[in-house]
């Protein structure tokens, strides 16, 4: 049948929906597209309907209220627990299907889950007789295209949008009119924590990387954080409102994609008419079902590809839920796993998973091992960074020790006391490790700074997951590094000896580390601490710079950093023994603008390092 003659099949949603018999799958449209119309005319239906399954991903309004409370007639069959459906899975009236989303299309079309009828919205016909599917390609058009039988809301507010959406007129079985506005949805507004999460995550996105944001508040707010960003492309499952600024500020340009340059590519779109006015009939949005969308080669060949989603919960060997939350089913695999593991395998790319670090009760989202009720939604061999309001781990290649060592450095402060005690409990620590934070990482004090020669190095506040890499620097050093920095000549740099240099309290006692590359690959380069005595109100500092370092300045860096610090902190200087051969440190001292009194005993200078009285607090 001709797509122009599509009016002849024209008819009201009760009609379109008669035919349907007991044992039937009906496939439901997605998110906001929902064929709402078609859902509530089957409810109402007064056919003795038996067996009738609804199967859907993430839906909005599929299910109606009855007495006040959520009721349907059929059973659904779910792979997203979104809002509408979670009293029936509750209920156990809907089946939560644990897999991609990415991979249902194999499903549908090998027959393992037949589609008997796909209720679908689409746009009006276009001049060729083709009808897009708008705003939700997603599964939708593959139920479409492999159904036994279609049926379809026409609505002239559905956008028409590019790429691979659209199906023939002449596929469509029955067709019923409406003229409604498209579901919109904003996400509600963050609180302080999410605020903070969602700064640590643009903290870590780099001009010209390519950006797949998952559905949650933290992913979406990170976005408002961007603006000062340059040349953002999208290769997202959804894409959202904040978006439309990033296009008109110019942000995202995609012009560095390596995959679909200079386009936004996404599968579907949850927003306001803002966002819907944006993609409607643009070029330069393309949308995709999800099994492109995600396909392995697809986004490992997208260069500099940064994967941003939530989770509900993490233990400490790495592992994450993000389809359970407090012993009930909800949201769901979604294409988590497919962009994390994109990410991983782009050049240059970032998988990143955020949350919380607490519950609404005040319970840990970081555990010691995950919960009843907690299913692993992500393994632990796939987790690269993972973000709460505390500061941000990098667990990839990283032994079970160092990733619980880092995860609680970022887990809530009153909860970290805890998880450490069950950290050496279940044997990931040693009964000597200590961890003496008990804020969160001060990423304010970071700072990038360009030495003598031109080379640049990010001096940071030190973790205790810093521990190897302070190893690494002892190891570096010459024989003669090691007696004047220790007064001793030390063959080894036990495990307590490096914690004692990198796991502080950023008050009492402060460090800072000099570092090459970025989080995957750091190198520490220069350390310098400080240890207040409260008697006195001086701090005792000390050094440890690499070799093939010294003598660019990195020294007089780190003291400059120190001061700051301290002098913020209303301490009245430093004091130190230096080795009255050690005119290189002597130097760096000298250098500090710090009034310096000293004497010698023994060839040893014992020096104080006083700040002025302008200079303190």
């Amino acid at each position: 049948m001709a797509g122009h003659d599509w009016r002849s099949r024209e008819t009201t949603a009760a009609a379109a929906v008669a035919g349907i018999r007991s044992g039937a799958s009906v496939f439901v449209g997605t998110a906001c597209a929902t064929p709402r119309t078609l859902v509530q005319a089957l409810e109402a239906s007064e056919e003795r309907l038996a067996d009738v399954q609804l199967v859907h991903f993430l839906t909005d309004g599929v299910v109606p209220e009855l007495a006040g409370g959520p009721y349907s007639r059929f059973r659904h069959r779910v792979f997203f627990v979104g809002t509408d459906v979670r009293p029936l899975v509750a209920e156990g009236r809907a089946e939560y299907v644990p897999i991609s989303a990415a991979q249902v299309h194999r499903l549908i079309e090998n027959g393992r889950l037949p589609i008997d009828v796909a209720f679908v919205q689409v746009a009006p016909p276009d001049a060729e007789g083709r009808c897009s599917l708008g705003v939700s390609v997603d599964l939708t058009l593959a139920a479409g295209r492999h159904a036994r039988r279609v049926v379809a809301e026409v609505n002239p507010r559905m956008p028409r949008t590019r790429g691979d959406t659209t199906i023939p007129a002449e596929s469509i079985d029955r067709w019923v009119a409406v003229d409604a506005p498209v579901i919109e949805y904003v996400h509600p507004p963050v609180d302080e924590v999410a605020e903070r999460v969602a700064r640590y995550v643009a903290r870590i996105i780099d001009d010209g990387a390519t950006l797949h944001v998952g559905l949650g508040r933290v992913p979406n707010e990170m976005l408002r954080h961007l603006t000062n960003r340059r040349d953002l492309g999208i290769h997202s499952d959804v894409i959202t409102d904040p978006l439309v600024d990033l296009v008109e500020q110019g942000v995202v340009t995609g012009s560095r994609k390596s995959v679909h340059r200079g386009e936004v590519v996404a599968s579907y779109c949850m927003g306001t008419r803002r966002l819907y006015d944006l993609v409607d009939d643009n070029p330069a949005f393309r949308f995709h079902p999800l099994d492109y969308v995600c396909r392995p080669d697809v986004l490992a060949a997208q260069h500099q590809l940064v994967s941003v989603t939530q989770a509900f919960a993490v233990d400490l060997t790495g592992q994450v839920c993000a389809d359970q939350f407090a012993g009930e089913l909800y949201g769901g695999v979604s294409t988590q796993p497919d962009f994390l593991r994109g990410a991983a395998a782009s050049p240059g790319g970032k998988p990143i998973v955020c949350l919380s670090s607490r519950t609404d009760d005040g319970g840990s989202r970081i555990r010691p091992l995950l919960e009843k009720g907690e299913g692993v939604t992500v393994a632990r061999s796939d987790v690269h960074y993972v973000v709460t309001e505390y500061g941000i781990a990098y667990l990839f290649g990283r032994s079970i020790r160092e990733r619980a060592l880092a995860l609680i450095e970022i887990a809530h402060p009153s909860a970290r006391e805890e998880l450490l005690a069950a950290a050496k409990e279940l044997g990931y620590l040693g009964p000597k490790q200590t961890l003496k934070s008990r804020r969160d990482y001060p990423v304010e004090e970071e700072r990038r700074v360009v030495l003598r020669g031109g080379e640049e190095v990010l001096v940071r506040p030190s973790k205790a997951t810093d521990v190897r890499g302070m190893q690494d620097l002892f190891y570096s050093l010459r024989e003669e590094d090691v007696y004047t920095r220790f007064f001793t000549k030390l063959g080894s740099f036990s495990d307590a000896r490096a914690q004692h240099l990198c796991s502080v309290s950023y008050e009492e006692e402060m460090a800072f580390v000099a570092v090459l590359g970025d989080l995957e690959q750091e190198r520490i380069v220069g350390g310098c601490c400080y240890y207040v005595d409260p008697t006195t109100n001086l701090a005792d500092v000390a050094y440890m710079i690499h070799p093939e370092w010294q003598g660019r300045g990195l020294g007089t860096v780190l003291q400059g950093r120190l001061v700051e610090y301290a002098r913020e902190r209303g301490l009245r200087g430093f004091t130190a023994d230096v080795l009255t051969a050690n005119q290189g440190m002597i130097k760096v001292f000298e250098k500090s603008g710090c009034r310096i009194e000293r004497r010698v005993v023994s060839g040893v200078y014992e020096l104080r390092l006083l700040f002025d009285e302008e200079g303190a607090r």
